[in-house]
């Protein structure tokens, strides 16, 4: 049974930071890309960051980039966001996401692509 398992949401001030984890099990972690994905209420579910399967190679939305890093260990089965400078239009529901590939490509071409889906954390940001 595959699983991927959010942590580390909660509130924060603005400027502050929070770290997300995303520990997955139930299959070969390092054939998979994976992702955050966030959506805020009444919006439609976004990508935030994505990261190859090796980890070399990361993407960013433009309104997360520099602020946000998302980075993988292989061996602990486990993506993480760190997430820096944090805005109140952050606040969201965070979701990880896995992709099942064979290219070294960090983000699949559509949200439908991602075989695998965490339940999801809460993020909220007060100003």
């Amino acid at each position: 049974q595959v699983q991927l398992v959010e942590s580390g949401g909660g509130l924060a001030q603005a400027g502050g930071s929070l770290r997300l984890s995303c520990v997955v099990s139930g299959l070969t972690f390092s054939n998979y890309r994976m992702a955050w994905f966030r959506q805020a209420p009444g919006k439609e579910r976004e990508i935030v960051a994505a990261i190859s399967r090796t980890g070399v190679l990361t993407y960013y939305a433009d309104s997360v980039k520099v602020r946000f890093t998302i980075f993988r260990d292989n061996a602990k089965n486990t993506v993480l966001l760190q997430m820096n400078s944090l805005k109140p239009e952050d606040t969201a529901v965070y979701y990880c996401a896995a992709d099942r590939t064979y290219i070294e490509q960090p983000r699949a071409s559509s949200q439908s692509d991602y075989d695998y889906w965490g339940q999801g954390t809460q993020v909220t940001v007060s100003s």
